[in-house]
């Protein structure tokens, strides 16, 4: 069992697209359903500054009762995490989806800005 998790695919819509909607503070996910871009879902963010640093105050998972339940939440963190991490950003968060993840990946946690 314990070589379950290891072989699990973190994103399992190898098509999903992240964007940042700067505007709006959120990261959505958009993917190809039924030939159609369609929007998903998205984590809501506040860019904060902590310790003297920028931070991504990530909020809350959001995605459309449509998609839930099909790994698309799960997709979304990915693919933001993994984009924090390239840029060298940090974050933090008050999301227990976003929480539960970092317990079963916690390879991220490397990114997190500590709230004091």
């Amino acid at each position: 069992m314990g070589t379950h998790r290891r072989h699990e695919q973190k994103n399992v819509h190898p098509a999903a697209e992240l964007v940042i909607d700067h505007d709006r503070c959120r990261a959505e996910l958009w993917d190809t359903v039924q030939g159609e871009r369609t929007f998903i879902g998205f984590v809501g963010y506040a860019e904060e500054t902590i310790g003297g640093e920028p931070v991504w105050l990530l909020m809350h998972t959001i995605v459309n009762d449509r998609f839930g339940r099909q790994g698309y939440a799960r997709a979304l963190v990915t693919l933001l995490l993994d984009r924090l991490a390239a840029e060298g950003k940090r974050f933090t968060s008050e999301c227990t989806y976003i929480d539960q993840y970092l317990s079963r990946y916690p390879e991220y946690r490397k990114h997190q800005a500590l709230l004091a």
